[in-house]
Protein backbone atom coordinates (compact mmCIF):
# COMPACT_ATOMS: atom_id res chain seq x y z
CA UNK A 1 0.00 0.00 0.00
CA UNK A 2 1.30 3.47 -0.87
CA UNK A 3 -0.55 6.37 0.78
CA UNK A 4 0.29 9.92 1.71
CA UNK A 5 -1.36 13.03 3.07
CA UNK A 6 -1.53 15.59 0.32
CA UNK A 7 -3.60 18.50 1.62
CA UNK A 8 -4.45 19.93 5.01
CA UNK A 9 -7.50 22.17 5.01
CA UNK A 10 -7.05 25.39 6.96
CA UNK A 11 -10.22 27.39 7.54
CA UNK A 12 -9.66 31.08 6.78
CA UNK A 13 -11.78 34.22 6.86
CA UNK A 14 -10.83 35.57 3.44
CA UNK A 15 -8.97 34.01 0.52
CA UNK A 16 -6.99 37.08 -0.52
CA UNK A 17 -5.79 38.05 2.95
CA UNK A 18 -4.76 34.44 3.60
CA UNK A 19 -2.90 34.26 0.28
CA UNK A 20 -1.14 37.54 1.10
CA UNK A 21 0.05 36.17 4.45
CA UNK A 22 1.18 32.77 3.26
CA UNK A 23 2.73 33.92 -0.01
CA UNK A 24 4.02 37.43 0.74
CA UNK A 25 4.89 37.03 4.43
CA UNK A 26 5.89 33.38 4.79
CA UNK A 27 7.19 32.99 1.22
CA UNK A 28 5.00 30.03 0.28
CA UNK A 29 4.20 29.27 -3.35
CA UNK A 30 0.67 29.74 -4.67
CA UNK A 31 0.02 26.38 -6.33
CA UNK A 32 -3.57 26.92 -7.41
CA UNK A 33 -6.34 29.50 -7.16
CA UNK A 34 -9.36 28.32 -9.12
CA UNK A 35 -12.86 29.72 -8.84
CA UNK A 36 -15.58 27.08 -8.48
CA UNK A 37 -18.78 28.82 -9.63
CA UNK A 38 -21.07 25.89 -8.81
CA UNK A 39 -20.21 26.34 -5.12
CA UNK A 40 -19.23 30.02 -5.19
CA UNK A 41 -15.86 29.29 -3.64
CA UNK A 42 -12.23 29.06 -4.62
CA UNK A 43 -9.82 26.13 -4.53
CA UNK A 44 -6.71 27.80 -3.10
CA UNK A 45 -3.60 25.72 -2.47
CA UNK A 46 -0.27 26.96 -1.12
CA UNK A 47 2.93 25.16 -0.20
CA UNK A 48 6.24 25.99 1.41
CA UNK A 49 9.11 26.46 -1.02
CA UNK A 50 11.29 23.43 -1.44
CA UNK A 51 10.86 19.80 -2.34
CA UNK A 52 8.30 18.84 0.32
CA UNK A 53 4.92 17.48 -0.69
CA UNK A 54 2.79 19.02 2.07
CA UNK A 55 0.25 21.59 0.93
CA UNK A 56 -2.42 23.73 2.54
CA UNK A 57 -5.91 24.15 1.18
CA UNK A 58 -7.00 27.63 2.26
CA UNK A 59 -10.72 27.06 2.77
CA UNK A 60 -12.91 30.09 3.42
CA UNK A 61 -15.41 29.47 6.19
CA UNK A 62 -18.80 28.92 4.62
CA UNK A 63 -20.97 29.45 7.70
CA UNK A 64 -20.89 30.73 11.29
CA UNK A 65 -20.05 27.30 12.66
CA UNK A 66 -16.88 27.02 10.57
CA UNK A 67 -15.99 30.65 11.25
CA UNK A 68 -15.82 29.94 14.99
CA UNK A 69 -12.79 27.70 14.38
CA UNK A 70 -10.70 30.12 12.36
CA UNK A 71 -7.39 30.36 14.18
CA UNK A 72 -8.28 27.60 16.64
CA UNK A 73 -8.61 24.40 14.67
CA UNK A 74 -6.39 22.54 17.13
CA UNK A 75 -7.95 23.81 20.36
CA UNK A 76 -5.04 26.12 21.17
CA UNK A 77 -2.28 23.62 20.43
CA UNK A 78 0.33 23.93 17.72
CA UNK A 79 -1.50 22.78 14.60
CA UNK A 80 1.09 22.88 11.82
CA UNK A 81 4.82 22.24 11.68
CA UNK A 82 7.02 24.09 9.20
CA UNK A 83 10.37 22.36 8.81
CA UNK A 84 13.26 24.47 7.58
CA UNK A 85 16.86 23.84 6.59
CA UNK A 86 17.99 27.08 8.28
CA UNK A 87 16.07 28.01 11.41
CA UNK A 88 17.79 31.30 12.14
CA UNK A 89 17.49 32.57 8.55
CA UNK A 90 13.73 31.98 8.53
CA UNK A 91 13.17 33.11 12.11
CA UNK A 92 14.84 36.47 11.46
CA UNK A 93 13.14 36.90 8.07
CA UNK A 94 9.71 36.21 9.57
CA UNK A 95 10.30 38.56 12.50
CA UNK A 96 11.36 41.28 10.04
CA UNK A 97 8.03 40.80 8.22
CA UNK A 98 6.03 41.13 11.45
CA UNK A 99 5.31 37.47 12.17
CA UNK A 100 4.44 37.09 15.85
CA UNK A 101 6.37 34.46 17.79
CA UNK A 102 4.56 33.34 20.92
CA UNK A 103 7.32 31.01 22.11
CA UNK A 104 10.92 32.05 21.69
CA UNK A 105 13.48 29.74 20.07
CA UNK A 106 14.62 26.71 22.01
CA UNK A 107 17.51 24.39 21.37
CA UNK A 108 16.17 20.92 22.19
CA UNK A 109 17.36 17.37 21.62
CA UNK A 110 15.61 17.12 18.25
CA UNK A 111 16.61 20.55 16.94
CA UNK A 112 15.73 24.25 17.13
CA UNK A 113 12.10 25.29 17.43
CA UNK A 114 9.92 28.35 18.04
CA UNK A 115 6.15 28.85 17.88
CA UNK A 116 4.58 31.54 15.72
CA UNK A 117 1.01 32.43 14.82
CA UNK A 118 -0.50 33.06 11.43
CA UNK A 119 -2.75 36.02 10.68
CA UNK A 120 -5.68 34.32 12.45
CA UNK A 121 -3.83 33.00 15.50
CA UNK A 122 -3.22 29.44 14.33
CA UNK A 123 -0.09 28.19 16.06
CA UNK A 124 2.80 26.83 14.01
CA UNK A 125 6.15 25.34 14.95
CA UNK A 126 9.09 26.61 12.94
CA UNK A 127 11.57 23.77 13.36
CA UNK A 128 14.95 22.71 12.11
CA UNK A 129 15.55 19.10 13.04
CA UNK A 130 19.05 17.89 13.88
CA UNK A 131 20.56 15.62 11.28
CA UNK A 132 20.41 11.89 11.84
Amino acid sequence: MNQSLTLTALVVRDYDEAIAFYVDTLGFELVEDTYQPEQDKRWVVVKPRGDGTGRLLLARASDDHQARYIGDQAGGRVFLFLQTDDFWRDYEAYRAKGVQFVREPLEVAYGTVAVFTDLYGTKWDLVEFVRG
